[in-house]
C-alpha cells in the first residue's frame, strides 16, 4: 500500500504523524507522494478557525482529486467537530487519541474499499481520559532533530483556547518510558531531542506524587549526556529557582526557554484566565538570565483578544521589551466557537488586530535584531540540517538559525563564528 501523510498544526501533531508513518513502514507499506498515494492520512488541527478551514479545504480536495483513494482523518479538528469530517466524504474518522487503532481502521478499509465502501468512526470523549498513549519516538531518517512526545491533555482551560477539549485531561509518559525512548534515539544517532506535549510543564500532575518537569528534563539529559536535549513551550509558573538550578548542571541542555506570555497586560491575562500575571512571569525571566546568562526566551502574543484597550496594548508591548525576548511569535486573536472568549464582548474589528499585530510584529523584529546583534563574533554550536542555496542552514543551541559555507555538513555539530545578520537569523564561518 502507498501511502502519503498531511499534518496540520502543533509539534504534538507533527510527532504523532511522524509516530504513524514509523508505523506503517514497519508493516510494509510505503510513503510514497501524493499522485501516487492509494490512501491519504491527514491529522487535523483545531487551535483556530482559520485552521479549521485549512482541514477543510485540503479534506475537500483530496476527497475531488482522489475519489478512489482510503481517506483517513485523525487530530484535534475530528475530534470536537466529527459531523463536519463527515460531511468532506473521509472513509474514516478518528479523534486526538488512539492512534493505533486509528491505522488498523485505515488499514481495514483499503483492504475491503473495492467491495463496499463505508465510513468508519472513532472518536471517544476527550474530557474522560485518564492514561498516555506511548507512540514510538523519533523521526524520518533525514531528519538530525527528534521529537519525544512526554505528555498529552491540558487542564488550565485558557478562555480562548479549545484544546482541552480536543485533547482532554493532563496525562504523562512514565520517567522510565521517557529515559529508555531518549536512550534508544541516541543510539540511533539523533543530534537532537525536543521535548514535546500539549503541555509539557504539567509532566507527572497526574502521578499524584509529586513528580516535576524538572525530574523528567534532569533524567533525559542524564539518558543522553552526547545528544542536546530542548525544552518545548513552558508555562511561566515552573520557572523557579529549584528548576534553574537543578537544569543549569545539565551541560546538554539548550538555553532557549519558550515562555507562552499571551499578553503583557494583567487585565487581558485576567481575562484571558492565565495563571499568572505580569510580575510572576518576569521572575521567570529575571530567573532564566541569572541562571543560563545569554540564554534565548522566547514567546507567543496575542494581540486584538476581546475588549483588548490601546493602553492594554501599550502595555503589553512595553512589558515584551521589557523582557527582551529573542523572538515573538505574534497572533491576532482568532475566535473559536465553543471558548468563552468567542462570546465576550467587545470583539475587536479585524482590520484593527490585523494593524495591531503589525505594531507588534516591529516589536518583534527589533528585540530579534537585537538579540542577534549580540551574536556577533561569538562562537556557536550548531547543528546543520539542510542546503538552502549556496549555504547549510542549522540552529544554535539557543535555537537561531546559521547560515555557513561548507561541504557535507548534514547532520554535523561544528563551531561557526557569527559575522552578519541575516532576516531570519545569522551568517558565520566554520571554525575549522
Amino acid at each position: 500500500m502507498k501511502f502519503h501523510c498531511y499534518t496540520l498544526g502543533c509539534k504534538v501533531n507533527q510527532y504523532e504523524t511522524q509516530a504513524m508513518e514509523r508505523q506503517l513502514i514497519g508493516l510494509g507499506h510505503t510513503p510514497a507522494e501524493e499522485a501516487e498515494s492509494e490512501v491519504f492520512i491527514v491529522n487535523t488541527c483545531t487551535v483556530t478557525a482559520v485552521a479549521d478551514r485549512k482541514n477543510r479545504t485540503l479534506l475537500h480536495r483530496l476527497r475531488r482529486e482522489h475519489p478512489d483513494a482510503v481517506l483517513g482523518v485523525c487530530g484535534c479538528y475530528a475530534q470536537v467537530s466529527t459531523e463536519e469530517i463527515r460531511k468532506t466524504g473521509a472513509d474514516v474518522i478518528s479523534g486526538s487519541a488512539g492512534k493505533e487503532e486509528f491505522l488498523q481502521l485505515v488499514l481495514q478499509a483499503y483492504q475491503t474499499k473495492k467491495e463496499a465502501r463505508q465510513q468508519s468512526v472513532a472518536v471517544d470523549q476527550a474530557l474522560k481520559r485518564r492514561s498516555f498513549e506511548v507512540l514510538p519516538a523519533g523521526g524520518l531518517t533525514e531528519r538530525t532533530r527528534a521529537m519525544l512526545k512526554v505528555q498529552d491533555g491540558c487542564s488550565n482551560f485558557c478562555t480562548y483556547c479549545i484544546i482541552p477539549y480536543a485533547r482532554g485531561p493532563v496525562r504523562s509518559l512514565p520517567l522510565a518510558k521517557a529515559v529508555e525512548q531518549t536512550g534508544a534515539l541516541a543510539q540511533a544517532g539523533y543530534r537532537e531531542i525536543v521535548l514535546t506535549g500539549i503541555e509539557i510543564a504539567s509532566w507527572g500532575w497526574d502521578f499524584k506524587d509529586g513528580s516535576k518537569f524538572a525530574d523528567l528534563a534532569e533524567a533525559v539529559c542524564a539518558a543522553a549526556p552526547n545528544v542536546r536535549i530542548r525544552l518545548g513551550s513552558l508555562e511561566p509558573r515552573i520557572i523557579d529557582e529549584d528548576f534553574c538550578r537543578r537544569l543549569s548542571g545539565c551541560d546538554n541542555l539548550c538555553p532557549q526557554f519558550h515562555l507562552s506570555l499571551q499578553s503583557g497586560s494583567d487585565t487581558v491575562l485576567k481575562r484571558m484566565h492565565r495563571k499568572y500575571d505580569s510580575a510572576r512571569y518576569f521572575e521567570s525571566v529575571t530567573l532564566l538570565n541569572r541562571y543560563f546568562p545569554d540564554c534565548a526566551i522566547t514567546t507567543d502574543l496575542i494581540v486584538g483578544f476581546p475588549g483588548e484597550t490601546e493602553e492594554e496594548l501599550r502595555q503589553s508591548l512595553e512589558f515584551a521589551e521589557k523582557c527582551g525576548f529573542a523572538m515573538m511569535h505574534i497572533f491576532p486573536y482568532s475566535r473559536r466557537a465553543g471558548t468563552p472568549a468567542d462570546a465576550m464582548p467587545d470583539q475587536i474589528p479585524k482590520a484593527v488586530k490585523a494593524e495591531r499585530a503589525a505594531r507588534a510584529g516591529a516589536v518583534a523584529k527589533a528585540l530579534r535584531e537585537r538579540y542577534d546583534s549580540a551574536l556577533l563574533g561569538t562562537v556557536q554550536e550548531v547543528l546543520f540540517e539542510q542546503t538552502e542555496g549556496d549555504f547549510f542552514t542549522g540552529h544554535a543551541k539557543n535555537f537561531v538559525k546559521v547560515y555557513a559555507r561548507g561541504e557535507n555538513l548534514h547532520n554535523e555539530l561544528c563551531p561557526v563564528r557569527i559575522t552578519a545578520l541575516r532576516d531570519d537569523g545569522v551568517e558565520g564561518e566554520l571554525c575549522r
